[in-house]
């Protein structure tokens, strides 16, 4: 079977972590603070703040930004559920604004709507899959009704939009290491900004909410323990300095498939002029995607299906009342194809024979 995703652990990531466990230095230290700097660079940033997951990313930087009870928060309702669970973990409230049909990530147009004719706090854009959402876009209409906006890059580490890095472009940025990511802490995540209040107010809800001045002791406002340890910090420096040969490779089977799959009937991924797709996940559409998948199986290929249910049809949020047609139907017909960097070109002839294999008979 071909997995659909399959982390890249080598020797050097085994002997980082070796060096730290040998330390004993296994808790929040100074190679938390070296990965931190060197993810900040990777971004182009001034501060990143390293934390235990990437929805603690999303809780902490929406607490740093001072979101709370009675504020709305714009989303995405096709997304992982932790991009909306975190404005509810803060008292917020979501609402939604439909997807593009192309790329999957909110349409402006959409979201302008809402805008216009709700009140909304801030904008949370998620780069589903890999793939930067409108930025240039996005960033006007939130300055034009003064409100931050977040990405969740969760799924995009090292993305690009018109040249700048995702995590770079908003106010602030977060971050999933979760193992099937483009790089992997094992679990892990970051917060990344240019903003240095935000960085401060984050990092001190992150560590109980101490205070980043006073002694270890001085607990200036409510936090949770959402640190990153150092055993993780190490995995993650090792994989942070392979990352981009890990997204070229992406890539490269990113290319191979949509070449192989030229002229079938499945709808393949686009990356449009001037941003850069790492594919995360490789995700085609195809009507009968159950059908699909089943096919898939039995010829030994791996897939996935990210996501079947949209945010706002989940019984946990049964009290939002939005309508995302274009979400609704791409969540019916999308699944995502192995892409990662073991895939090798005997993969990818595989996978493109099962594909045309189901779908030229147009079942």
């Amino acid at each position: 079977m071909i997995p659909i995703a399959n982390p890249q652990i080598e020797t050097a990531e085994h002997e980082a972590v070796a060096d730290v466990l040998d330390s004993g230095m296994l808790a929040d230290g100074p190679e938390v603070r070296a990965f931190e700097e060197e993810f900040a660079d990777l971004c182009g940033v001034d501060h990143a703040v390293a934390t235990g997951n990437g929805t603690m990313a999303l809780h902490a930087a929406l607490e740093a930004l001072g979101l709370g009870e009675g504020d709305r928060v714009l989303t995405t309702p096709f997304s992982f559920i932790s991009s909306a669970n975190a404005i509810q973990l803060v008292g917020a409230e979501p609402v939604f604004a439909d997807v593009h049909p192309h790329t999957y990530n909110l349409d402006p147009d959409s979201v302008r709507e809402v805008l216009e004719t709700e009140r909304v706090d801030a904008v949370l854009v998620v780069h589903l899959y890999g793939l930067p959402a409108d930025l240039d876009a996005l960033v006007d209409i939130a300055d034009d009704h003064d409100v931050p906006l977040v990405e969740d890059a969760a799924q995009a580490h090292g993305a690009t939009g018109d040249g700048e890095r995702v995590g770079a472009i908003g106010d602030v940025g977060c971050f999933s290491f979760y193992p099937t990511k483009n790089m992997t802490t094992g679990e892990g995540g970051m917060i990344t900004t240019d903003d240095k209040e935000i960085a401060k107010r984050a990092a001190s809800f992150a560590n109980h909410g101490r205070s980043q001045e006073g002694g270890s002791y001085e607990h200036v406002r409510l936090g949770h323990n959402f640190r990153m340890n150092s055993i993780a910090a190490a995995l993650g420096r090792v994989q942070l300095e392979r990352l981009s040969e890990f997204n070229e490779r992406r890539r490269e089977n990113a290319a191979a498939l949509t070449d192989g799959l030229e002229s079938t009937s499945v709808t393949t991924p686009v990356e449009p002029e001037g941003r850069t797709h790492v594919y995360h996940q490789y995700t085609i559409r195809y009507e009968d995607r159950d059908g699909l998948q089943e096919h898939l199986k039995e010829h030994g290929v791996g897939s996935g299906v990210y996501y079947p249910i949209c945010i706002h049809e989940q019984p946990a949020y049964d009290h939002v009342s939005d309508d995302a047609p274009v979400a609704e139907r791409v969540s019916r017909e999308v699944l995502s194809l192995p892409v990662h960097p073991n895939v090798d070109e005997d993969d990818i002839e595989t996978i493109v024979d099962a594909v045309r294999s189901y779908t030229e008979g147009e079942r």
